[in-house]
């Protein structure tokens, strides 16, 4: 039975109430009336029910669909402006005993290069992401518990914290490992992490077992329950997402929403993230094996739908993605992307030596293969501003104090300067001059953009102060 506060995985996540809401859906594609009730709901800015929006997904009429990407633009202008904000994923270890099949790090792979970062080796790995510019992480470890313990996560944030080197800080990690416990997400609380991020996979259970057949990820309701879990051990930004690709698009879509419903009934906040990877190719895993990819234009409808569905949360595209399909989902909901990504294990250090290895470590095939300065210098051509921020989460407006601030969309009094001062950082310290030229005119424009006086003065003197070599200002 359905039921959104439930904490059993099969209740608030319901596969007959999914498949009733298909049907509803498949029912209701062409019936201009309801759709157009569901956009002028939209248009409130409040979101819609899963319900709702699969109505929206399911429909192929064109003017309609034009309404809702233009909703979308306009949703994420109101909610993000126009800030995109930047972080790259650091792989710890890929020693794994699961066997997931899509996944290379699944245990019954022997030709993969098996790896795990020691301390020493991940100073030298933030050192170089520093030196890129990077000062946001999301750490990832496959799940061992020999190999990969919470006590050796716990060593590892706690390093990369740590680490001081010229101008360079990572100043939020966030967490992407395996469902654990509460008292483990407790452990990862206290260690100052940012948010904790946890893809579902797929929400089909009998899908979900049959692509996880050994090890703990086996357990359907223990990974599906997680974020409530880390919600009690006190983690109150979450980040939920599903890899599209391994089942139907229609259904993944409506658990997702079911999911974010879920965690707002029950604990009053919603996914601090949503993030929407397609599966890729990989060593060990050819992606044409799972029939049921999709297309570029479905996975733009997707991002527009999550948009107007869940107004809130950030959404997150990575570089499994490339350049082309990124510019084309940017401006329909997303506000965070991945740049100059590695995902091998010890990628940034030396980059070399996985091209030369006669065996890769890496996770999947990167499509955006560009450096930071490419990718910034990218965004601000098309008017977006980089961001390096972390203020939020640095400052405590994370769970429901942020979730506040968002929801009224008062958030960019905060976002929209912290964004133009962390971009300054950059462009001192690590920017190409060409990028920087383009960094500087672009700073200029949009200070003129702050209504309030006092935060148009106050961000103008910061500005100047990190240009005679002050860091780290923040509203």
């Amino acid at each position: 039975m359905y039921n959104v506060k439930s904490l059993k995985a099969e209740e608030f996540i319901s596969d007959e109430e999914i498949k009733e809401t298909l049907e509803y859906a498949e029912a209701n594609k062409n019936n201009i009336g309801l759709i157009d009730a569901i956009i002028e709901k939209a248009k409130l800015k409040k979101g819609l029910t899963h319900r709702e929006a699969s109505v929206l997904l399911a429909c192929e009429i064109p003017e309609k669909l034009d309404e809702v990407y233009k909703l979308a633009q306009q949703i994420k202008k109101d909610f993000y402006g126009n800030r995109i904000v930047l972080f790259a994923p650091l792989y710890l270890s890929n020693y794994c005993v699961n066997g997931c099949v899509y996944c290379p790090y699944h245990m019954k792979n022997k030709h993969i290069a098996r790896k795990k970062l020691t301390q020493e080796e991940i100073v030298k790995e933030v050192t170089a992401l520093q030196d890129m510019g990077h000062k946001r992480l999301a750490i990832e470890a496959g799940e061992d518990p020999v190999n990969n313990p919470i006590e050796y996560i716990l060593e590892c944030i706690n390093t990369i914290y740590s680490i001081k080197h010229k101008n360079g800080a990572i100043r939020r990690v966030n967490v992407n490992i395996a469902a654990t416990t509460v008292e483990n997400y407790r452990k990862l609380k206290e260690a100052g992490i940012g948010t904790y991020i946890l893809f579902q996979e797929t929400y089909h259970k009998e899908s979900y077992e049959q692509l996880h057949p050994t090890g703990p990820k086996h357990d359907y309701a223990y990974h599906t329950e997680a974020m409530d879990r880390a919600m009690e051990g006190g983690i109150d930004d979450v980040g939920l997402g599903v890899l599209f690709g391994l089942d139907k698009y229609k259904y993944e879509f409506a658990g997702l929403l079911m999911h974010a419903e879920h965690l707002e009934a029950v604990h009053g906040v919603g996914p601090h993230t949503i993030s929407v990877p397609r599966i890729k190719h990989a060593d060990d895993i050819d992606p044409d094996v799972f029939d049921n990819g999709i297309s570029d234009d479905t996975f733009a409808k997707i991002c527009a739908l999550i948009r107007i569905s869940v107004p809130y949360t950030g959404m997150i595209i990575s570089t499994r993605e490339s350049q082309t399909v990124r510019e084309k989902v940017l401006p329909l909901g997303v506000s965070q992307i991945s740049g100059a990504s590695k995902t091998s294990v010890g990628g940034y250090a030396d980059p070399e030596a996985e091209k030369n290895a006669e065996a890769t470590s890496e996770q999947f095939d990167v499509s955006d293969q560009r450096t930071l300065d490419e990718v910034v210098n990218w965004l601000m051509k098309m008017d977006y501003i980089p961001s390096f921020c972390t203020a939020c989460y640095r400052e405590g407006r994370t769970g429901d104090r942020f979730m506040a601030l968002c929801k009224s969309m008062q958030i960019l009094n905060c976002c929209h300067p912290n964004a133009l001062m962390t971009l300054k950082e950059y462009l001192e310290d690590y920017a190409s001059p060409q990028t920087r030229e383009l960094g500087m005119k672009l700073i200029d424009r949009e200070i003129e953009k702050i209504t309030n006086p006092k935060v148009k003065q106050t961000c103008y003197e910061h500005i100047h102060d990190i240009a005679d070599g002050k860091r780290d200002f923040r509203f």
